[in-house]
């Protein structure tokens, strides 16, 4: 009998695991910096028909926490940097807050966190000497209503807080920022449950590094990678190696055990001409690529089971913003609610997506041709790789593996390659082939002739 079938023991209980296990959450920023949005009635309309389950705003406008109400729509709401002095200072002014923008809706209107403040590292009025004292009084607040367990307070942070990104084994926190900040508000999180929010956007730095950064690697495509020289993790896409850049920053304070949440993280469609990549047909695939990426589960390489909510920057184009071109072209929609391009955000969705090129007036046209790609087993690859890939996809990876153990339909060829082979592709569909997930180790490769063994016949899942 093959080496394939010594991690038989423990593949039932790793399949167990994984039967259970939920991929990541998609929710949608919803900013109003504009002058033609349509009602907050329509809406929350949009949302449920998009499948779209979560929200997050930037304050706690009444008509838009009333829609929300019995809309089954978790929400995030945000108190503004301007209040922070007011909340640090006043318990009295965060009880009063916490009344009128939470105790109004809950729970009819599903809130379920507070971000308190917005990158106040970068706001220009000095905010940031306010955020624990100020997260700390709406959360006795919150004690007092006994609404603590139930609704999670965090502060999205901008990644201009990390003294180091790359490589993202090296992630650190800006030094100044350590003790006054980011060590009581990891405390915090930790003791109360909650996550950090953290704002990300993978565009800002292909812009910027375009000469040295694939766009490839930045949009979730077939690629190379790239090897962490710090601990030998290879990375397939920029988004996880910023992620995993403030994973390892807050590693290195202790507070690995600290859940993140990505509150924000976008790609415009549109730009001046010196914002490089920002494109209808960029955005459509970074948006789209990265909603595949996250509900089909699966962590970064660096905390590999961590299942990521992740908010979409933004639901419409914003009219009204200043700043470059790119800052009024983040949306997912216009302000008619026809969609600036089509993808999707749920998982049924997923099944009928392909990223797209040409999405303009030219029509669409798919990357792929057809879609139908494999991933199967190198002719060249050694037994210890293929074996080390095989007992990844069938064990942690959470491939269905079932079909290649004995007496099932493709158990035979009783062969190694021909068993890495299936287990290979059921990985990589279940990732909704994603940049990277045919890699293991080198030993896979994507092939666009499906691949027989014997009466075996492989699924093309998405």
């Amino acid at each position: 009998m093959p080496t394939t079938f010594l991690f038989s023991s423990i593949f039932i209980v790793f399949l167990a695991l994984f039967s259970l296990a939920d991929g990541g959450s998609i929710g949608v920023n919803y900013g109003r910096t504009a002058g033609d949005l349509p009602s907050a009635f329509k809406v929350v309309k949009l949302l449920k028909s998009q499948g779209i389950t979560r929200v997050k705003v930037y304050d706690t406008d009444p008509a838009v926490l009333k829609s929300l109400s019995g809309s089954n729509i978790k929400v995030t709401v945000n108190l503004p940097n301007q209040l922070l002095s007011a909340a640090a200072k006043k318990p009295s002014f965060a009880n009063k807050w916490i009344q009128r923008n939470i105790l109004a809706y809950y729970p009819h209107t599903q809130i379920e966190s507070i971000a308190v403040g917005n990158e106040v590292f970068v706001d220009p009025s000095n905010t940031t000497s306010f955020l624990i004292p100020a997260i700390k009084n709406i959360h006795k607040s919150l004690v007092k209503y006994r609404l603590d367990s139930v609704i999670k307070l965090s502060s999205p942070i901008a990644l201009s807080a990390l003294q180091n990104s790359y490589p993202s084994s090296a992630g650190s926190f800006k030094p100044e920022l350590i003790e006054p900040v980011f060590k009581p508000l990891l405390q915090f999180l930790r003791k109360t449950g909650s996550y950090l929010m953290v704002n990300a956007y993978p565009f800002f730095a292909y812009e910027s590094n375009a000469d040295v950064i694939s766009l490839d690697y930045a949009l979730f495509r077939q690629n190379d990678g790239v090897v962490d020289a710090g601990n030998g993790l290879r990375y397939f896409n920029l988004f996880d190696a910023q992620i995993d850049a403030v994973f390892a920053a807050m590693s290195a304070l202790k507070y690995d055990d600290v859940p993140l949440v990505v509150s924000e993280t976008g790609w415009p469609s549109k730009g001046d001409g010196n914002e490089i990549g920002s494109t209808l047909e960029n955005a459509a695939a970074y948006n789209g690529n990265l909603i595949k990426r996250i509900l089909n589960g699966g962590g970064t390489p660096l905390k590999p089971k961590a299942n990521l909510t992740v908010f979409l920057f933004a639901l419409f184009n914003e009219n009204k913003k200043s700043g470059p071109v790119s800052e009024r072209n983040y949306g997912l929609f216009y302000p008619d609610m026809k969609p600036v391009y089509n993808i999707p955000f749920t998982v049924e969705g997923l099944k009928n997506y392909r990223e797209e090129t040409g999405t303009g007036m030219g029509g669409r046209v798919e990357r792929n041709g057809t879609g139908r790609v494999w991933c199967v087993a190198k002719e060249d690859v050694g037994k210890d790789r293929l074996q080390a890939g095989l007992d990844y996809a069938c064990g942690e990876g959470g491939a269905d593996c079932r079909p290649i153990q004995p007496g099932a339909t493709c158990y035979d060829p009783n062969e190694l390659k021909a068993h890495a082979s299936y287990a290979f592709n059921s990985y990589y569909q279940k990732m909704g082939r994603a940049a990277g997930a045919c890699d293991f180790g080198g030993a896979g490769v994507v092939v666009t002739q499906g691949p027989r063994f014997g009466k075996c016949e492989f699924p093309t899942g998405y």
